[in-house]
Parts: C-alpha cells; sequence; structure tokens
C-alpha cells in the first residue's frame, strides 16, 4: 500500500525533524549568532561531569519509564505547559550553573519525558506497554550525536537499529527480573548506548548557558528550546512508528529514505546556486 495524502506529508516533517536535529541550531537561530564556533572554543574540563550526571539521570528516567510511567502519565498536561515547567527549572540551572545541573537535568528530563509520552499518545501509541515506554525513553537518543559518530552512522533507522538490541535485552530482563538488579549488564548497555549521544546534547546545553553572548536569555530560555527540541524529535519518531502500524515497516523505510535523498538532492542544487 502507498503512502499518499496527509500520512505522506507527515511523513516528509519526520524525516526533517529526525534527520536535521540540531539544540545548537535552534539557539543560533534565535539569538542570529554561530554559537557552534564559541562552544567549541570553551573548554571542556566539566566534560566528565556532565556524562556523570547523564547517566544517572537516565537510570531514574528508566525507573519512571517502567515502574511508574502508565500511572503518571495517563492525563499529562500539554507541551506549552511542559515547556513552560522547563523554563521554570531551567531558570535554576541558570542561576548556579554546572554545579546545580544533579538537580536541575533530572527535574527538566523528567518534564521533557511527559511531554514525549503525550507526543507518543497523540501517535496512537499505548504507554501501558513497556515496549511502548522505552520507545519514549529512546527519543533522547534520537535528539543527538554520538563522539563514535561518522557520516554513514548518523541517520534515524541506522541509531534506531543500533539501539533495539539493547532496548530488546533490556525489555526482556525488566520483564523477567524488574529493575531490582539495575545494575545488570542489559540495562548498564542501554544507559550507555542512550548516553552516549543523550550527553552530546546536555553537553552543548551547560555550556550554552556559559556563553556570554547567551546569558542574557538565561537558563530559562535554554530549558525552553531544550524542550522544544526533544519535542520536535519524538513527533517525528512516534510519527514513523504509527504510518509503520499502518504501512509496515519495509514500506515506510523505503519511502522515508526516498524522502530523505530527494531532500538531500535539493539542499545540494541550493548550495551550487550562485
Amino acid at each position: 500500500m502507498a503512502i499518499e495524502g496527509k500520512d505522506y506529508e507527515d511523513l516528509k516533517q519526520a524525516v526533517v525533524r529526525l534527520e536535521f536535529p540540531s539544540f545548537i541550531s535552534r539557539i543560533s537561530s534565535y539569538i542570529e549568532k554561530p554559537v557552534e564556533k564559541i562552544i567549541d572554543s570553551l573548554p571542556v574540563q566539566a566534560s566528565q561531569n556532565i556524562q556523570d550526571a547523564v547517566k544517572i539521570t537516565l537510570k531514574n528516567l528508566l525507573a519512571l519509564t517502567v515502574k511508574t510511567m502508565d500511572k503518571e502519565f495517563k492525563n499529562g498536561a500539554s507541551t506549552t505547559a511542559h515547556k513552560i515547567a522547563s523554563g521554570i527549572s531551567g531558570a535554576l540551572g541558570g542561576a548556579f550553573g554546572l554545579p546545580a545541573l544533579a538537580i536541575e537535568l533530572p527535574i527538566s528530563t523528567s518534564i521533557i519525558l511527559r511531554s514525549i509520552a503525550d507526543i507518543a499518545r497523540s501517535q496512537g501509541e499505548d504507554i501501558s506497554t513497556l515496549h511502548s515506554r522505552l520507545a519514549c525513553l529512546e527519543v533522547f537518543a534520537f535528539g543527538g550525536k554520538s563522539d563514535k559518530d561518522d557520516g554513514a552512522e548518523t541517520g534515524y533507522f541506522t541509531v534506531r537499529a543500533a539501539l533495539a538490541k539493547a532496548v530488546s535485552d533490556a525489555a526482556k530482563h525488566i520483564a523477567a527480573k524488574g529493575l531490582t538488579e539495575s545494575g545488570a549488564p542489559p540495562i548498564a548497555r542501554l544507559i550507555s548506548q542512550l548516553s552516549s549521544r543523550f550527553g552530546t546534547v546536555v553537553s552543548e546545553k551547560v555550556f550554552a548557558q556559559g556563553v556570554p553572548v547567551i546569558g542574557a536569555l538565561g537558563g530559562a530560555t535554554i530549558n525552553l528550546l531544550f524542550v522544544d527540541h526533544f519535542q520536535e524529535v519524538a513527533r517525528g519518531h512516534f510519527t514513523v512508528r504509527r504510518l509503520e502500524r499502518k504501512y509496515g515497516k519495509e514500506t515506510v523505510k523505503e519511502e522515508y529514505i526516498k524522502i530523505l535523498s530527494e531532500h538531500m538532492k535539493n539542499a545540494s542544487r541550493s548550495r551550487e546556486k550562485p
């Protein structure tokens, strides 16, 4: 069955959201300055502290996802309300900087997770199932890149395939033993794969808050852009999953790749124009 009409337009939007997600570009567009170069010049001595905070946060999010997601997320707030709440938590991070990360990051990411759950439900997901709940957690990986990525390993379906075994193994472990062994290899592998990509965006967020030209915006504004970034990625991810349920995975993947190829060709033509 061919993908047509609104479904086709939805898939086109999903391709853009998933293949070109850039938190830093959102900040750059907002303040109309090339933030990437500024952030690249900042010291990276805090990187290990950031990665440690990210891993702890993801462990907490996994526990939230598994234990309470179905109960707490049934009547979630709108994405706008989530942005407001995240902005408030971001003010804390902006006021106290890196030392506040261990407090602020779990708050802001749990708010984002609730927003992701709302988006998942809007696309027909049943978050009473562990599979759908873990799909919500995957969004944190799709929103960033890993230091190990190269040009051939950053596509949505490539990353999703790389995560698939870790998610599957973790799901089996959780189904059999719950989270009583939170340090078990299947859980550790999933957290590691998620944190390697999510940690990149968190680092960008922390360093952006330290850039003088962004100082006037404050942590609240950075967090609004942070939550908006992952909301967009979530919309793309769960649109693809909805269409897969309707048309089949292979059909959606083939059409997705065609749309991406056409998008890249058009972008190349635009760059070549004088």
